[in-house]
């Protein structure tokens, strides 16, 4: 008979580079799975390893290698000083995203870095890491991974949206869940606020200080991204190479950029969403702290949004991590072909033991 409760630390590091989440959360299983949060707390990244991460693109492979090595060692002392602050004495697994430096499933090839095998002897517990590469050698787009947490953890919803370095969203359509990403969110917002001498916007206050640039907005709109059908997924690369190029013909007027592409965002999701007022819509990731992209999100359509508690906000896809890493240790299906479009679906991670 499998067990069927869990206590799990789900570690997650996002593309905004705001910092580590990490959940302590007991699962259990008695006809559907089910959650609660025990601990939870965000690690800011200090200075030097935002710069650090932000530059990691652009690493030769063998400096890449020599990162993957520090970060693994920063990482692991994230997780053992977490551990001890909450005193945390039972834990089945350490599930852990890492953070990604490179992902180009075109190519065959995703990079999350944290995921060697020393961050199980360094923190002291088995972990389960590296989840996304087996999704992209069998095809898939090795994102998003997500979708399978909204499904199993909440059914309730129609559409599961994220605001993060990018925005998601996933539902079920004709038996089969769906998932892709939408757009760059916090990667472009964040890196314009920082010209304005902020690290982020906080409520969306200096885009609702802009105003509507109309050719910008059009230009954005007819990305070709937009009209791909899923399974689709963005990385950094995509930003850097496609959205910046436009955006800096307009950098004269940084809140005008901040408006438009804030509105852009809006628009880009509501297009996503059937607007049907009695769909309900969960609404989390950073992104729904700004409540100038949420009014616009609003104005754009009808569906009935809800912005949970602040703990599912900040630590739903840390939480979803956890998960994904309970159903590799009962060997069931973590990922989704419907979603990341691989061959099969598939139960996905590296389990490494002390």
């Amino acid at each position: 008979m499998k067990k069927v409760d869990y206590k799990v630390i789900g570690v997650m590091s996002g593309t905004s580079l705001d910092g580590i989440d990490l959940v302590y959360v007991n699962f259990d299983f008695k006809k559907s799975w089910n959650y609660k949060i025990l601990e939870a707390e965000t690690v800011p990244y200090p200075l030097n390893w935002q710069e650090t991460l932000a530059e990691a693109i652009n690493y030769s492979e063998e400096h890449l290698g020599e990162l993957n090595k520090k970060y693994t060692n920063f990482l692991a002392g994230i997780i053992s000083r977490f551990i001890e602050t909450h005193q945390i004495k039972d834990i089945d697994v350490i599930c852990s995203h890492g953070h990604t430096i490179k992902h180009e499933p075109e190519n065959n090839y995703t990079l999350q870095i944290g995921n060697l095998p020393e961050i199980s002897y360094l923190s002291g517990q088995t972990v389960i890491c590296d989840f996304r590469v087996q999704d992209v050698m069998l095809g898939g787009q090795g994102a998003p991974l997500v979708p399978i947490g909204d499904q199993l953890l909440f059914s309730d919803y129609k559409y599961c949206a994220n605001l993060g370095g990018f925005a998601n969203i996933s539902t079920d359509r004709n038996g089969q869940r769906l998932a892709y990403d939408i757009c760059a969110v916090n990667t472009v917002l964040n890196y314009y606020s920082k010209k304005l001498g902020k690290e982020f916007d906080e409520g969306g206050k200096l885009a609702a200080t802009g105003e509507l640039n109309e050719t910008l907005l059009e230009e954005l709109s007819k990305l070709s991204f937009y009209a791909q059908q899923p399974p689709k997924s963005l990385g950094i690369e995509w930003v850097k190479s496609t959205v910046f190029p436009i955006l800096k013909k307009y950098e004269d007027i940084i809140p005008d950029i901040l408006y438009t592409y804030t509105l852009h965002v809006a628009q880009q999701i509501a297009k996503s969403l059937d607007d049907n007022p009695e769909s309900k819509v969960l609404m989390t990731g950073g992104g729904t702290f700004n409540n100038f992209l949420m009014r616009l999100l609003k104005s754009e359509s009808n569906c009935h949004f809800t912005i949970p508690s602040e703990e599912i906000i900040n630590y739903k896809e840390a939480l979803i991590f956890g998960l994904l890493g309970v159903l590799k240790l009962r060997d069931e299906v973590n990922v989704l072909k419907s979603v990341t479009g691989a061959k099969k679906d598939h139960s996905s991670g590296v389990i490494y033991e002390i």
